[in-house]
């Protein structure tokens, strides 16, 4: 038992060595300010519901506060998650985010860059359904116009951009010659990754491979890009690597 005692204090200073500096990371983030565009409520037709979870809970353990943004407009079609197929009913973007939000959300519109450091996109089908046309017409797509203004607003100022899953995708449209990652192409836990990664490159950008668990940042254009649920992958791992993505989001910040 003495022996114990005398090994436990002799480790004691590295635990706390440990703590003093997890401590002063996420102090060095307090004061953060980040923007969180949402796209709707569920995977099929909004915003994937455990990406956005991910992304808040890491934010508020990061210490950062946190406004919620939406387009005020028509989700494109709305789908029944039960049965996985379209229904009839019509459904307003900032009003299904609003569900994810807790109420707590604006229009999009009033997005000001000046008031804030640094934004954040999650995943989900809305992304790509919502924010741009992606889903329906590849790289071809649109993009909506408040979020193309807001992109290009906080690329402008300096201001590292976050995005998840298929939403990297819109900066692949704004940004030519931007790096993004939506996972490892040419592999089974990746499917959807390899064609996604065709068409980013046929836009002009660079789409580079990282394990669900890893992010890519384009230093350059201060893009930080993680591919969550394009990763057929155990939550806990989608939810570390959106941690990671948003760690790397402070940083820049």
């Amino acid at each position: 038992m003495l022996t114990l005692l005398r090994h436990f204090r002799q480790n004691f200073p590295t635990l706390r060595t440990f703590q003093t500096v997890h401590t002063s990371y996420y102090a060095t983030q307090m004061g953060k300010r980040v923007a969180v565009v949402l796209a709707g409520c569920g995977v099929f037709d909004g915003s994937e519901i455990h990406e956005a979870s991910a992304i808040l809970v890491h934010l508020s353990r990061g210490g950062a506060s946190v406004n919620m943004f939406a387009p005020n407009i028509d989700q494109m079609h709305v789908v029944n998650h039960l049965k996985g197929e379209p229904s009839e009913d019509k459904r307003n973007v900032l009003v299904e985010s609003a569900r994810l939000a807790r109420g707590n959300i604006q229009d999009l519109a009033k997005l000001s860059v000046k008031d804030h450091d640094a934004v954040i996109f999650p995943g989900g089908f809305g992304a790509a359904k919502n924010l741009c046309t992606w889903a329906v017409q590849g790289k071809d797509c649109s993009v909506n116009d408040e979020v193309k203004a807001a992109l290009q607003a906080f690329h402008g100022e300096g201001k590292p951009i976050g995005l998840c899953c298929i939403s990297p995708v819109l900066a692949a449209k704004v940004f030519p010659g931007c790096e993004v990652t939506v996972g490892i192409e040419k592999n089974d836990k990746y499917p959807d990754t390899a064609d996604t990664a065709a068409a980013i490159v046929q836009l002009g950008c660079k789409h580079v491979s990282k394990s669900v668990g890893e992010t890519h940042v384009d230093e350059k254009n201060k893009l930080v890009t993680t591919s969550a649920f394009m990763c057929n992958a155990p939550i806990h791992e989608v939810f570390d690597g959106i941690g990671a993505m948003v760690q790397d989001v402070l940083k820049l910040a």
